[in-house]
């Protein structure tokens, strides 16, 4: 069970991460709020955070293509 709850809080998306580290705010608050948020809304904020992911992998596909060198060859 350990593992699991790992695997959800620190390598899943890394979405309330980036939040935290942009806003300055604890991460445990950030998916704190967010699980509270959630039930709440019957788990409307989970498209929020789909989208949030996809656009932070989008980000990164696009930024390691601008490093690779044989990209501009």
């Amino acid at each position: 069970m350990n593992r699991l709850r790992y695997f959800i809080e620190w390598k899943l998306f890394g979405v309330c991460r980036a939040i935290g580290e942009k806003m300055g705010i604890s991460v445990t608050r950030i998916r704190t709020w967010f699980v509270y948020i959630s039930f709440l809304t019957m788990g409307s904020p989970l498209i929020v955070y789909f989208v949030l992911a996809f656009w932070m992998n989008m980000k990164r596909y696009i930024s390691s293509v601008r490093r690779n060198p044989l990209w501009y060859q």
